[in-house]
C-alpha cells in the first residue's frame, strides 16, 4: 500500500473521495470519481505520458492517473522515489465548471532533470455524450465510444480512435493514426507516420507527410493525401480525393467519384460503379482501370500508349491519345500517364 508520505501538493489539490492503489502495470497510482450529472467535457494535459478517454460510463466521470519513471527501467524505481520525484510536478485533477480537468506538468521545465523525470498518463472514463480537449508531448492518445467535439494533439505518439461521432480533430507530429467506426466530421493529420481508416461515414480528411495510407469501407466526402508513401483503398463510396508524392495508388471495389494523382508510382483502380467523374494521373508510372462501360462517357486518355477496346465511340483514337464520347457521352473520364501507359479493362 502507499505510505502516508505521499507528497503534500497532491493532497492539497485532491479531495478525500480519491483512492490510492499499488503502483504496477495494471492499477492506477491515483483515482478520482466525479458523479455530477451536468459535466460536459474533459480537459487533459500531460508532458510525458499517454492519454486515454473511453465513453459510455453511466455513473459519471472517473480519472485514473498512472505514474512511472521516464525510462525503460521505470518498474525498478521505488514508491518512495516516485513520490519524491512527484514534488517536481504540478498535478491538478478537479472540476472546473462543467469540465473535468486533469493536468500533470513539471514546475520548472527548463531546470528539470529529465533523467529523473516521470511519465504521467491518464485514463478517463466518461458518459458517451462528452467532449474532449487533450494535449500530450510524449505519449499516445486513444479515444473510444464518444459523441461530441473531440480535439486532441500529441507531439510524440500515435493516435487511435474508435466509435466516435461528431467533430473530430486530431494531430500528431511523431506517430501513426488508426481510425475505425467514426462518423460526421473527421480531420486527422500526422507528420511522421502511416494512416489506417476503416468503416467511417461523413466528411473525412486524412493527411500524412511521412507514411502510407490504407482506407477501407469509407462512405462520404474523403480526402486522403501523403507525401511519403503509397495509398490503398478498398470499398469506397461517395467522393474520394487522394494523392501521394512518393508511392503507388491501389484502389478496388469503388462506387465513387475519384480524383487521384501520384508523382512517383502507378495507379490501379477497379470500379464496381462509377460516380460523377474519374480523374487519375501519374508522372512516373502507368494507369490501369477496370470499370463499367455501359453508360455514356466522355473519355480523355493520354499516355505513351493507350490500350482500350471501344464500340459506339465518336472521337479521336491514336496510339497515345483517346478523346471523345462513348455511348453518346456523359461521365467525364480523364486518365493521364506522363511517362507510362494507360490501360482500360485490359
Amino acid at each position: 500500500m502507499k505510505t502516508n508520505r505521499i507528497y503534500s501538493a497532491i493532497l492539497a489539490l485532491l479531495v478525500a473521495t480519491s483512492t490510492y492503489a499499488q503502483r504496477n502495470n495494471e492499477k492506477p497510482y491515483f483515482t478520482k470519481d466525479f458523479s455530477e450529472n451536468y459535466l460536459e467535457a474533459v480537459k487533459v494535459k500531460t508532458s510525458g505520458g499517454s492519454i486515454s478517454v473511453e465513453g459510455d460510463n453511466k455513473s459519471g466521470v472517473t480519472v485514473e492517473m498512472y505514474v512511472r519513471a521516464n525510462n525503460w527501467k521505470g518498474d525498478d524505481v521505488s514508491d518512495d522515489e516516485i513520490e519524491d520525484r512527484l514534488k517536481e510536478y504540478d498535478i491538478t485533477i478537479r472540476r472546473e465548471g462543467n469540465n473535468v480537468v486533469a493536468i500533470a506538468e513539471p514546475k520548472d521545465r527548463n531546470g528539470m532533470n529529465w533523467k529523473k523525470g516521470l511519465s504521467i498518463s491518464f485514463k478517463v472514463y466518461t458518459p458517451r455524450n462528452f467532449a474532449t480537449d487533450l494535449r500530450t508531448s510524449g505519449g499516445s492518445i486513444r479515444l473510444a465510444g464518444l459523441n461530441g467535439e473531440q480535439n486532441f494533439t500529441t507531439s510524440g505518439g500515435s493516435i487511435d480512435v474508435n466509435d466516435l461521432k461528431g467533430n473530430i480533430k486530431g494531430r500528431t507530429s511523431g506517430g501513426s493514426i488508426e481510425a475505425t467506426n467514426c462518423s460526421d466530421n473527421v480531420d486527422l493529420a500526422t507528420s511522421g507516420g502511416s494512416i489506417k481508416a476503416e468503416s467511417m461515414v461523413g466528411n473525412i480528411r486524412l493527411i500524412t507527410s511521412g507514411g502510407s495510407i490504407n482506407l477501407a469501407d469509407l462512405n462520404g466526402k474523403i480526402k486522403a493525401t501523403t507525401s511519403g508513401g503509397g495509398v490503398r483503398a478498398d470499398g469506397i463510396q461517395g467522393d474520394l480525393e487522394t494523392s501521394t508524392s512518393g508511392g503507388s495508388i491501389r484502389m478496388k471495389n469503388l462506387a465513387a467519384s475519384v480524383k487521384a494523382s501520384t508523382s512517383a508510382g502507378s495507379i490501379e483502380a477497379e470500379f464496381d460503379r462509377l460516380g460523377d467523374f474519374v480523374s487519375l494521373s501519374t508522372s512516373a508510372g502507368s494507369v490501369r482501370v477496370n470499370m463499367p462501360m455501359n453508360k455514356g462517357l466522355d473519355l480523355d486518355l493520354r499516355g505513351n500508349r493507350v490500350s482500350i477496346d471501344l464500340k459506339n465511340f465518336d472521337g479521336r483514337m491514336d496510339k497515345d491519345r483517346v478523346q471523345g464520347s462513348l455511348n453518346g457521352g456523359g461521365i467525364p473520364i480523364k486518365l493521364t500517364a506522363s511517362s507510362g501507359s494507360v490501360y482500360v479493362n485490359q
